[in-house]
């Protein structure tokens, strides 16, 4: 019997595939076979992939020899500038801390107004004489893109452009070659940007990091071009999917949709955390490589051995999580690891949080009649992509 290639195929549109659930439920760590032969250490459950996500011993250098990559269009990661992704200590940290500044929680709040303007824009737009619409095309995309161009200062007229090269960046059926002419083309522009604001820095994260740290030698130019283009790719990517995936998960939890239209911010909070545990649209684990032998929670990993953290297995560990495989927002859900763990853990988090949160509020506000348009196995989902979500949502209201 062929052993199935990791990761495996969902059966349920919103669950792990059930050979992932299997695993994490048997005592011992597996190897699993990835697509280019590679066998790596499996872990699915929660206190195991906190180890592998915190321990400094295991790399996250996509260009070391031996790296269990998730796919070839993954491999164009390491052939452009570095992102903080793919950097280890102590060049991590020293880019990091000179970003942090940026993505505190408190800056998140003071985006939280200007966010629910996106969001009400893009709602007034969708709905203008019409009682139908795609939720991806309509508002997810539009919100998540119009707020990070205006997060970095990038014009408003690129942000198509901006979603094509991302797309050609993620989709698992492109080519090395495809997915680096796409990211090169973005740290071009990037570059090019950065270079056109040294000249008049504006009140955005370019210019402030042209200000602070480019003016002053802390940061060269490629290195701020590489941070935008990160943000600029994940900052919209993953939470354009999260809009759509857990609005449609929402409505088809009805109570929970229609808890949203309260005054209550703690419970908005709870449902976008359970939202981000229950559907870890990271679907193809966070991989690692062992530069010395570690010992995880009694399993040994050696120097050289490839690993994937599960984390959308293990944010459903019983063992961890009362709600499981349930959805469930009242679980109080917090300390999942759909964000990653330790020195890598997602910079915009707070951001995020902001984000979805006022997407999930002013959409169940405005359309407490909203629906999904179409049977559930006529949606496609993007089994096909780096990060899980749709391709469209038909609603109607």
């Amino acid at each position: 019997m062929t052993e199935p290639v990791y990761p495996m195929a969902r059966q349920c549109p919103f669950d792990p595939p059930p050979e992932v659930t299997r695993l994490r439920d048997q005592p011992q760590v597996s190897r699993v076979p990835i697509w280019n032969g590679m066998r790596p250490w499996l872990f699915t459950r929660f206190d195991d992939a906190r180890v592998v996500l915190g321990d400094p011993r295991f790399s996250a250098d996509k260009r070391r020899p031996g790296y269990p990559v998730s796919s070839a269009v993954a491999l164009a990661e390491a052939t452009v500038e570095p992102t903080l992704l793919i950097m280890d200590n102590p060049e991590h940290d020293a880019v990091r801390r000179l970003v942090l500044s940026e993505f505190t929680v408190r800056r998140a709040e003071s985006w939280r107004t200007r966010i629910a303007a996106i969001v009400d824009g893009c709602v007034d737009r969708m709905v203008d004489g019409r009682g139908h619409g795609d939720l991806v095309a309509d508002l997810a995309l539009p919100v998540a893109l119009s707020f990070v161009c205006e997060l970095l200062g990038v014009p408003a007229a690129d942000r198509e452009r901006f979603r094509r090269l991302t797309h050609d960046m993620n989709v698992l059926s492109g080519t090395t070659e495809t997915a680096g002419a796409a990211r090169q083309e973005l740290q071009d522009y990037l570059e090019s940007l950065v270079a056109e604001r040294e000249r008049e820095p504006g009140d955005d994260f370019v210019g402030r990091m042209i200000v602070t740290h480019v003016r002053t030698g802390a940061m060269d130019r490629r290195t701020l071009a590489a941070m935008a283009l990160l943000l600029l790719t994940a900052g919209h990517d993953t939470t354009a999917n999260m809009i759509s995936l857990g609005l449609l998960t929402l409505l088809r939890n009805p109570a929970h949709f229609a808890a949203l239209r309260t005054d209550d911010p703690g419970r908005l909070a709870d449902t976008v955390e359970e939202l981000l545990r229950y559907l870890t649209i990271v679907q193809r684990g966070i991989r690692r490589m062992a530069v010395e032998d570690v010992d995880v929670n009694g399993h040994p990993v050696r120097a050289g051995d490839g690993v994937i953290a599960a984390i959308n297995a293990a944010n459903r560990d019983p063992a961890r999580f009362a709600a499981g495989e349930r959805f469930d927002p009242t679980a109080r859900p917090h300390g999942h690891l759909a964000f990653g763990y330790g020195p890598h853990q997602c910079l915009g988090q707070s951001l995020a949080r902001v984000e979805l949160q006022e997407t999930y509020r002013v959409v169940a506000r405005r359309l407490p009649g909203l629906r999904v348009g179409v049977p559930l196995e006529r949606l496609r989902f993007k089994s096909d992509m780096a990060v899980y979500g749709l391709h469209e949502l038909p609603v109607t209201w």
